[in-house]
């Protein structure tokens, strides 16, 4: 039996999902706008109680609507972070965070709130009120509060939702961290795959209620069959290791997938594990080599299968140990007269370095 199992109803919305938490050091909740990713983490949370059911956290079940079990959203011991943080503002940071550590079912030690306040880079920050503080502040605050009621597991809905790009490259490597440093398992929830990309172990794809695929994100990214009519774009997160340095021109080189590949310099040493993502648009495809282009990756690789969805094609490319995803219009698709099997060449355009090691 899954882990999640949920039934329920509402205006204009039916709930029909079932998935699997254990496994797994993050969870992805992925999918559009009104998928369901928000009603599943209310109903973990506690915060109402779903029509049919069953939901068991850390090996306790916390619902079970044949049995009549209901456990209390505070005895779960579950921390939540929701997309408008909830941060009191007539508090100060310190009394914030300090409202989770005493709320905490089972306390831990307040040794545990500076170890907190230091991994989130609070510490010149405890005596300010919310209003004081940027987006990327606040997150941090409200993911500190969190961790200090002592969870067993953390819920985060779409936390980086209200912020900008600079602000989400900001607050991203904290959450990497307390990823490596707490190993509480979390189940994140979003619609941006490169947050998923730099956090994810597992990854459930929600579309309308439904549960579509679920899966090691490495797998499931690069499927062809998840991505129509869900207004997504596909993308491959693969795991790579640092090859070398090009300190001249500010690169690294990488292998993904059995292939070299050129991407800008990263921080961790030659033999270092990281991920990277390459998006279906940032691909282009050629019947030929292409010697004279900007790109520094084009990689030979052959078509192992094709979509066809409105005006765009998504092309599932075999290259090497990978499988990779091309986003095309479906113009070109036909003048270059692309089928399964046909060997290519991918031009990738960009490459997304970020991501957790291990």
């Amino acid at each position: 039996m899954k882990d999640v199992t949920l039934k329920h109803r509402r205006a204009g919305f039916a709930l029909e999902a079932e998935f699997d938490l254990h496994g797994a050091r993050v969870t992805a909740l992925f999918g559009p706008s009104g998928a369901g990713k928000s009603t599943i983490i209310a109903a973990i949370a506690g915060l109402f109680r779903p029509d049919r059911g069953r939901i068991t956290i850390a090996g306790e079940t916390v619902f079970d609507s044949q049995s009549g079990i209901f456990v209390p959203p505070r005895e779960r011991r579950i921390g939540v972070m929701f997309q408008d943080l909830r941060l009191f503002p007539h508090l100060s940071v310190e009394a914030n965070l300090l409202y989770g550590w005493r709320r905490a079912a089972s306390r831990p030690a307040r040794g545990s709130a500076d170890k907190v306040v230091e991994l989130l880079g609070l510490s010149q920050l405890l005596k300010r009120r919310p209003h004081a503080l940027s987006g990327g502040e606040r997150s941090r605050v409200a993911l500190g509060r969190a961790l200090l009621m002592g969870p067993r597991a953390l819920l985060l809905d779409e936390p980086l939702a209200s912020l900008d790009a600079a602000r989400k490259a900001e607050i991203l490597p904290y959450f990497e961290e307390i990823v490596r440093e707490t190993r509480i398992p979390m189940l994140y929830v979003s619609h941006a795959l490169d947050e998923i990309a730099r956090l994810a172990d597992r990854i459930v794809l929600l579309n309308g209620g439904h549960v579509l695929a679920e899966g090691p994100v490495f797998e499931v990214t690069s499927r062809l069959d998840l991505f129509a009519g869900t207004q997504l774009i596909p993308g491959t997160v693969l795991p790579a290791t640092v090859l070398r340095h090009d300190e001249a021109h500010g690169l690294s080189e990488i292998v993904a997938g059995g292939e070299v590949l050129v991407v800008p310099r990263v921080t961790q040493s030659p033999g270092g594990e990281i991920r990277i993502r390459i998006d279906a648009e940032d691909i282009m495809l050629s019947l030929s080599r292409l010697d004279a282009v900007s790109a520094n990756n084009v990689l030979p690789a052959f078509i192992a299968d094709i979509r066809e969805s409105g005006p765009h094609a998504d092309v599932q490319l075999q290259v090497a140990g990978a499988r990779l995803v091309a986003r095309i219009t479906r113009r070109s698709l036909q003048r270059l007269g692309l089928s399964p099997g046909m060997p290519v060449f991918a031009v990738i355009k960009s490459v997304t370095v970020g991501g957790r090691e291990g």
